[in-house]
């Protein structure tokens, strides 16, 4: 069964979700994507632009290790929670990062040697409209020859709907004990999965609850490749996982590099 929903956009739900995003992604994803970042930034030799940096998941390790790297996110509090953890890094190597609207980037043309856009990023876009205004802006502040790097989840669209369930346990580094119940709803005529996500958080007798909702939109490879390729830019590689395999439909990850003509 298909749910209907309402085209709400999809930076909604990131500041409620914050205290929790690196708790779950360390039973996740933890950083299995970072030396495929940090290989590609070493690469391009450059200024890069991290984009929906949120908590420094990326962007901190990036830095301690030399990359020339600025981060943007339009979540506050999400940024709050990675200028706590950039804080904890030398004061030369720390990196900025700003609050903005990844459609309207707050940098000069020509200012990047690459862009990143990692994890689902571009996924937040629920349109296309957004999602060509996102990709003209990276075009736009890229150097000539600069490189995007894309990263997709393509998986969502086959998630099953479920009702609440308990899909984690843990205790988190502030101590408290948290379990987080999800369910998911789709919308398949928009491609929109959407993830209502209920945090409960207990210190001894104590507990509260955080309810919210994030909303993801993934398109097919093809219709992302031509958005991308109508930005201004030149496929250079499509990849199925962070070690350099080719793309596959069926693949676990799916990341575009292109570059600027």
């Amino acid at each position: 069964m298909t749910t209907k929903t309402s085209p709400a956009e999809g930076w909604r739900g990131w500041d409620d979700y914050a205290p929790f995003y690196d708790w779950e992604n360390a039973q996740t994803l933890g950083r299995r994507d970072l030396t495929f970042w940090r290989k590609l930034a070493r690469r391009e030799a450059g200024r890069v632009l991290e984009l929906g940096c949120g908590t420094g998941r990326l962007l901190i390790p990036l830095a301690r290790t030399g990359a020339n790297i600025v981060g943007l996110d339009r979540s506050a509090s999400m940024l709050d929670e990675g200028r706590t953890r950039i804080r904890r890094i030398a004061r030369p190597r720390r990196p900025p990062i700003l609050r903005g609207d990844i459609r309207d980037l707050p940098f000069k043309r020509g200012s990047f040697a690459l862009v990143m856009a990692p994890y689902g990023m571009l996924q937040s876009l629920l349109t296309d409209v957004d999602v060509q205004a996102t990709l003209s802006e990276a075009a736009r502040v890229l150097r000539r020859g600069g490189v995007l790097g894309v990263d997709l989840v393509p998986e969502l669209p086959s998630w099953a709907e479920y009702g609440p369930r308990v899909r984690m346990r843990g205790r988190a580094p502030n101590g408290a004990h948290v379990t987080l119940v999800e369910s998911v709803r789709q919308d398949r005529r928009r491609r929109l999965t959407i993830f209502d996500e209920q945090f409960v958080e207990r210190r001894g007798t104590r507990t509260r609850q955080h309810r919210f909702s994030l909303t993801f939109r993934t398109l097919p490879m093809p219709k992302m490749v031509a958005l991308i390729e109508a930005a201004g830019f030149r496929i250079e590689a499509l990849l199925g996982d962070y070690r350099g395999a080719p793309w596959d439909p069926r693949a676990d990850t799916w990341i575009v590099l292109a570059r600027k003509r």
